[in-house]
């Protein structure tokens, strides 16, 4: 049975991830256009030696490369399933990996602050196993949140740790709906990027236009850049509508704490500061073009009166 995901055959994510690690993956498509792969690897009982090993050994085998063969494989099993939905899709491919560890039990319960105390998740959070100092400590585990006394929820730049008892899965979902924003904002980002320069060259074309050509490439400039503003900022809503997060408080700030560490707040103006510069020179341009019109028209209406002068001369 596929249990609900994508991917029947998991034999291909053991073989990449190597001896001794297996995981099941599962995928989640968002309609803004981001698809969420993620591999799941069961841990039994281990040690916080091994299970810290573990993980690192997990992301040496998956890879933070969206080229990473068992990224590859597995983007490439979506696409044969959902190729005949998908609207216009892209050819350029851009990903945002996140690591999350998951202890649902302890060899004997602890509380969030014990559990502080007991183990030292800075080598997990980090990757790092040289002793940071207590400045950087402090920092990996500022963004840190718990709901009940024995839950606890670690965020960093590129992983998290998570203590969750009760085997619940809402902060994991979070933690997804957030990299895909800033994933989907990034887009956004590379997509101006490439658009600007394109724009000031098609402007620059016109400038050494002259007459009714000017004015016809102004007209077909702005509707252009009229139909790009468009588009973004109908998708950008879309996506905002999409990652409406729940109304319980404790998940809204532990996604507002991963929005703001994942930065997303800057990309996104970053996209309005660049939305807006192509709306203005949209609205110049469609100032230029309806000048040169009228401009024409003013022309026309004078040669006709000057041709109906000729003509009366002519007749007289």
């Amino acid at each position: 049975p596929c249990r609900g995901t994508l991917f029947c055959d998991s034999g291909w994510i053991d073989d990449a991830l190597g001896a001794g690690i297996t995981a099941d993956a599962a995928i989640r498509l968002y309609d803004f256009g981001v698809a969420a792969i993620s591999l799941r690897v069961p841990v039994g009982e281990a040690s916080w030696q091994e299970f810290g090993a573990l993980l690192e050994r997990v992301d040496i085998a998956v890879g933070a490369d969206a080229a990473s063969p068992i990224w590859l494989t597995a983007l490439n099993r979506v696409r044969g399933v959902i190729a005949e939905a998908l609207e216009r899709p892209a050819t350029s491919m851009l990903e945002e990996d996140y690591l999350i560890g998951i202890v649902h039990e302890l060899d004997s319960p602890l509380s969030a602050e014990a559990l502080l105390d007991r183990l030292d998740l800075a080598p997990l959070l980090s990757g790092d196993q040289r002793r940071l100092s207590e400045s950087a400590r402090r920092d990996l585990l500022r963004n840190r949140f718990s709901y009940y006394v024995d839950d606890l929820v670690v965020l960093a730049w590129d992983r998290a740790f998570i203590y969750e008892p009760r085997r619940d899965t809402d902060v994991v979902d979070v933690l997804e709906v957030a990299n895909a924003q800033l994933l989907e904002m990034r887009y956004y980002d590379e997509l101006l990027d490439d658009e600007l320069p394109r724009m000031y060259d098609l402007i620059e074309a016109g400038h050494h236009t002259v007459g009714l050509l000017a004015s016809r490439r102004y007209a077909r400039l702005a509707r252009r850049l009229y139909s790009l503003v468009a588009e973004v900022t109908e998708l950008t809503e879309r996506v905002d509508n999409a990652l409406q997060v729940t109304e319980d408080v404790y998940l809204a700030r532990v996604y507002g704490a991963a929005i703001e560490l994942f930065r997303v707040p800057n990309v996104s103006a970053a996209v309005d500061r660049k939305l807006s510069i192509i709306r203005e020179t949209y609205s110049a341009l469609y100032s230029e073009a309806s000048s040169q019109r009228a401009e024409l028209l003013e022309i026309a209406i004078l040669a006709l009166i000057l041709l109906e002068v000729v003509l009366s001369l002519v007749r007289h």
